[in-house]
């Protein structure tokens, strides 16, 4: 059942049913046993008024003697009809066993054979509740008796009466409650209807002022949605243009520059344009390399399965495959990290993200750092994260660009001619996957970029990861 009106519809008029079938049998059992104490209280009542009756009147067993005089004896005894008027049937009997009187009501064999108080028996198929009381002064025993069948159909008549109306008005009951659950569902319905109208453009957020509190959440939630969804189209519309716009300056100098050699013979100026086809072509090779960095980085939301990395290890692999880099600029890399420090140097996470952060770094600190210079790389562990130090000669960043040096396409006053602006950005976003952190700090040594990361992220809860003053970006 997928319909969540059909759904509600069907819990409330089951339980409204549930609820008045329930009522029926309490009062069906209360109202058998109530009427029960009445009744025997009645037949009680009845039979010691008549005996009362007899005592003050002084009607005693010769009055049978009417009988042979000719008076007239009552009616035969006739079943009891529809109605409750004939309800109550009273003998008297003389202690001997002989019938003294009767009313009309009442069989013409004795209504039970006991002395006194209540019992219950059947003549001619019809049972009967009697209560016998015997009068010792006058020699009689009187019988007052109720019909079982009558009560019976007395408790029935009540319980008719209560399920009748009930059945009477259950349709009725059942078209309230759909129409009351339709008109509890149309906000939802408002909601699906102003949606379903917008285009995939408008992610403006829906007004929740007028909506019910119980909904409340979810267009807090749904709000949320339009606001990420709104920023991850400006960034991808920023990325295109930027990405456009940065590709668009290499290219452009690869082709001025191999006009430049086709049409000149000079050795000197073909081997000039080549030098700077080559440097074009490295920059524009590694912009490339960095935007699918950012968009491995960007899809990464989660790691599909964590791992042990080994941090030592893993900036020794990235400063050899940075060896044409270093070769280059005639800078070397120092990894600091004794034998007990490199038992700590591990974390478990994403190994691609972790090299990603790793990577830009160190190629950012070689980039920035003066010829024959030299770029250190410190790895400490502690109980709960591993801090990477990564330290270089470079001039650093300006206080003035310090809060925008994670943007994307941002390039510093002090920044190569190499750079793209992406280094720092691919470094931030994943250490915001990571759960961990990136700050900057200025220092006699050098300049240095620290990063911090979780040992494990699954046993910490990973959040957004935090900018220190300053940095260089790439």
């Amino acid at each position: 059942m997928n319909s969540m009106r059909i759904r509600l519809f069907s819990i409330l008029l089951a339980t409204t049913s549930a609820v008045w079938l329930f009522a029926a049998a309490w009062i069906y059992a209360s109202t058998q046993a109530e009427v029960e104490r009445v009744l025997d209280a009645r037949l009680m009542e009845a039979a010691r008024m008549v005996s009362s009756l007899i005592s003050d009147y002084r009607v005693d067993a010769a009055a049978a003697a009417g009988a042979a005089t000719g008076e007239p004896l009552p009616a035969p005894f006739e079943k009891a009809g529809s109605s409750y008027s004939r309800q109550l049937s009273c003998q008297i009997w003389s202690l001997e066993g002989s019938l003294v009187s009767r009313s009309e009501s009442a069989p013409e064999s004795s209504l039970a054979d006991h002395t006194s108080g209540f019992k219950q028996t059947e003549i001619d198929g019809q049972r009967w509740r009697v209560y016998a009381v015997v009068n010792p002064a006058l020699g009689v025993r009187v019988l007052v008796g109720d019909s079982l069948e009558i009560r019976e159909r007395l408790i029935g008549d009540v319980i008719k009466g209560l399920l009748l109306p009930g059945v009477v008005i259950l349709p009725v009951l059942a078209l309230l409650i759909w129409l009351s659950v339709g008109r509890g569902l149309a906000p939802l319905t408002r909601i699906a209807t102003g949606l379903s109208g917008r285009s995939a453009t408008e992610l403006h957020p829906i007004d929740d002022k007028a909506a019910p509190s119980e909904i409340r959440p979810f267009l807090r939630s749904l709000n949320s949605l339009f606001g990420r969804v709104a920023e991850a189209r400006e960034r991808e519309r920023s990325f295109t243009a930027y990405a456009a716009h940065e590709l668009k300056t290499p290219l452009a100098g690869l082709k001025t520059q191999a006009q430049v050699a086709l049409r000149t013979d000079d050795p000197k100026v073909q081997r000039d344009a080549l030098s700077r086809i080559s440097t074009s072509v490295d920059r524009t090779s590694r912009m490339v390399r960095q935007l699918i960095d950012l968009a491995a980085v960007d899809s990464a939301v989660t790691a599909p399965e964590d791992e042990t990395v080994d941090l030592h290890s893993l900036s020794s692999e990235i400063a050899s495959e940075l060896e044409p880099l270093l070769t280059a600029s005639e800078a070397h890399v120092a990894l600091a990290c004794g034998e007990q420090d490199r038992v700590a140097a591990t974390v478990k996470a994403d190994r691609t993200l972790v090299r990603l952060a790793l990577r830009n770094v160190l190629e950012n600190a070689i980039q920035h750092s003066p010829r024959g210079g030299e770029v250190s790389c410190r790895i400490v562990g502690s109980e709960g994260d591993v801090v990477v130090e990564i330290t270089d000669q470079g001039g650093g960043i300006s206080a003035s660009e310090e809060t925008r040096v994670t943007e994307r396409f941002f390039r510093g006053s002090h920044a190569t001619g190499h750079g793209s602006g992406l280094g720092l950005s691919i470094v931030q976003m994943a250490l915001d996957r990571l759960g961990g952190s990136l700050a900057f700090e200025k220092t006699a040594e050098g300049f240095v970029v620290r990063m911090r990361l979780p040992r494990d992220r699954q046993a910490s809860a990973p959040g957004p990861g935090r900018r220190g003053p300053a940095g260089e970006n790439v």
